[in-house]
């Protein structure tokens, strides 16, 4: 085996044995909450485009720091399917389709909605702290940006995959990813890579809560024996990684 077979193994044995395991035996059973958001998300563009829709979106679904804070956390679960009207769909889609789907194998769909909506409530929240600090601050952000309408699924797209990721050992993926957010505010600072890092930090202290829990509660041997036991599912097989906790059961 070679030597890049075998880090993709150990990255993503135990999340690919996971997934593996859902998909051939419910089908698109596995999956009905990201299929259900991969919908929505394309009538929402849909209708967003229309000459009679756009309005008709934004006062559903369309979230702004200007905006009363009980307008915008009643409005923040749709948002996270409203696409920026303005960019293709398709890739939203996509990531919807492929993240949303491998975290509702891996969590269900109740966690992976719950996630999501953390990330996107951290992006939100910041955008109103940031315009609060002003341009003079690190983090803070010019008052003009009190118009511009908040990230939609890519929030919870990132935050999604940075969780997914970290709970089953990709280690490597989570901090690309993460990395790759970093970039994104550094090459082109603006209120959507900056909800970004809002989103994967409040990610980290749920990664971070989640592993203390587990620590005190369960303790490690109890995990390593779990992951083991999956990695010997298949004769010969061995999952890679491990987060020394055990996989989240549906």
């Amino acid at each position: 085996m070679g030597t890049l077979a075998r880090w993709a193994r150990e990255e993503w044995g135990l999340l690919y044995v996971t997934v593996r395991e859902a998909l051939p035996k419910r089908r698109l059973r596995a999956v009905p909450m990201a299929l259900g958001a991969v919908c929505l998300t394309a009538l929402l563009q849909y209708v967003q485009n229309q000459s009679w829709g756009y309005e008709l979106v934004q006062k559903a679904g369309g979230v702004r720091a200007e905006d009363p804070l009980w307008l915008a956390l009643l409005r923040t679960p749709l948002s996270l399917f409203v696409p920026a009207p303005d960019l293709p769909v398709w890739g939203a889609l996509a990531q919807i389709l492929l993240v949303f789907g491998i975290a509702e194998v891996c969590m269900g769909w109740w966690r992976t909605l719950a996630i999501a909506y953390v990330a996107t409530l951290a992006g939100t929240l910041y955008a109103r702290i940031g315009i609060t600090l002003g341009t003079h601050a690190p983090f803070g952000l010019p008052w003009t940006d009190a118009q511009v309408v908040d990230t939609g699924p890519s929030a919870a797209v990132v935050g999604l995959a940075v969780f997914v990721s970290w709970r089953y050992g990709a280690y490597l993926t989570s901090g690309a990813v993460t990395l790759a957010m970093v970039a994104e505010v550094l090459v082109k600072e603006n209120l959507a890579g900056k909800e970004h890092l809002a989103a994967l930090m409040a990610v980290g202290m749920l990664c971070l809560a989640v592993a203390l829990r587990h620590r005190r509660g369960h303790g490690l041997e109890g995990a390593y024996g779990r992951l083991l036991r999956v990695g010997q599912r298949r004769p010969g097989s061995r999952a890679g990684g491990g987060s020394g906790l055990p996989p989240i059961q549906s």
